[in-house]
């Protein structure tokens, strides 16, 4: 039996939605069709989901990586952290929006050597980050700079770990279900399912 907690809180419907939260769930409904459940269950604290989404929009905007380079970020960030949900709708979004190729996804989402070099390059360090809880050597970070990347994406790193924070543990305390269109690329799940879905 699993001694995980699971918060007793209820993912806001659209009906109960106000304020801050009713704005984000109507724009992301307007732009995507659909409410993730995420934020469905962040929306029971329109501050927790407001500064995830102002986190999540910069980074993506300003952050000076691809939108690759962004997804095998938020994949190695939420592969550490064990976040089911984020594992597999960063695998949707690197394999359907930002075209990663299939072996750097597979790499990504195994945490196994990227063929690419400077992508691996930046799987190591977010890893590092990651695990120093910011405290990089001056070897982690001439790395990073040696593969191509400047010191203010150092900065960004850390600004995508806090965004993966926000909803990762988010999804831990909640217990969030993985929405349909983000289910086949589930790890363990259906392994078949997912490696046929990013192939």
């Amino acid at each position: 039996m699993s001694t995980e907690y699971k918060i007793g809180l209820t993912p806001v419907s659209d009906e109960a939605a106000s304020g801050d939260a009713k704005d984000i769930l109507d724009t992301t409904k307007a732009q995507l069709g659909f409410v993730p459940n995420m934020y469905r269950t962040m929306a029971n604290s329109p501050g927790y989901l407001s500064t995830y989404i102002y986190g999540y929009k910069e980074f993506r905007e300003n952050s000076g990586f691809t939108s690759q380079e962004q997804e095998l970020i938020f994949l190695v960030l939420s592969r550490e952290n064990n976040c089911e949900y984020c594992t597999a709708a960063h695998s949707m979004l690197a394999d359907k929006v930002s075209k990663l190729d299939a072996d750097s996804l597979a790499a990504a989402r195994a945490g196994e050597p990227i063929p690419n070099a400077k992508l691996q390059s930046l799987a190591l360090f977010t890893t590092r980050v990651f695990e120093t809880r910011g405290l990089i050597t001056k070897a982690d970070a001439n790395a990073f700079l040696a593969a191509g990347y400047s010191e203010l994406q150092i900065m960004e790193v850390v600004l995508a770990v806090s965004v993966k924070t926000l909803s990762n543990y988010s999804n831990h305390i909640f217990h969030t279900e993985v929405d349909e269109v983000f289910a086949p690329y589930k790890l363990g799940a259906s392994d078949s399912t997912a490696d046929t879905a990013v192939a």
